[in-house]
């Protein structure tokens, strides 16, 4: 059991896949908010349901699953929309979040949420003890995302733009890795942190 669980998170193309891997690498549970939002809304769950009885039965495909393209098409054109997808599917990810981590096996846990900042900071989540932000140049993310992602300068800039900027999310980080070097220096700086865990979670 869990008592003491850190929040993980960062911008897009920061890096934060690379972290959670070098924690999971040194023994320590990660929850990821991305599968419990997958799960919160799978077939046959209440929060599908939910989300047909405010969508409609057209947000879901041949099979009875949620439509993921046609939900995304409606909620980028919908700010409301958005916040009533929000309004059902981020409550189930947070109580999931918080269940896992307590029951892991790890002396603690780390609860991987991007959108962690965007998502209400620890106001949402009183629950977190130390809130970790993987950092990098906006620049660095620039770059990484038309890399990665195989888009343009522009298309870059409009996903960085749909997120909290960088000083919104170093304003509840606890903790901040800058992440613009080479993965041993990553993987250097979070055993770091892993040694700093393991101590504040023996005394808490």
């Amino acid at each position: 059991m869990s008592e003491f669980i850190v929040g993980l998170t960062g911008g897009v193309a920061s890096g934060k896949t690379a972290a959670t891997r070098c924690f999971e690498a040194l023994g320590v549970f990660v929850a990821d908010a991305d599968v419990a939002a997958r799960e919160a809304v799978a077939l046959g769950s209440e929060g599908l349901d939910e989300v047909v009885a405010v969508f409609g039965a057209d947000v879901l495909d041949a099979s009875g699953a949620l439509d993921r393209a046609a939900m995304r098409r409606i909620v980028f054109a919908d700010e409301a929309a958005r916040k009533r997808l929000e309004a059902i599917v981020h409550p189930r990810v947070r109580k999931a979040l918080r269940a896992a981590c307590e029951a892991a096996p790890s002396t603690y846990a780390i609860a991987a949420i991007p959108l962690l900042a965007e998502g209400g900071g620890r106001g949402a989540y009183p629950w977190l003890d130390r809130i970790l932000v993987i950092d990098v140049p906006r620049e660095t993310q620039i770059e990484r995302l038309m890399r990665r992602d195989g888009v343009d300068a522009a298309l870059a800039e409009k996903m960085l733009a749909a997120q909290s900027n960088r000083e919104q999310r170093l304003a509840i980080a606890d903790d901040v890795v800058v992440n613009a070097g080479s993965l041993q220096a990553l993987e250097a700086r979070i055993a770091e942190l892993h040694a700093r865990y393991l101590a504040l979670a023996a005394v808490s």
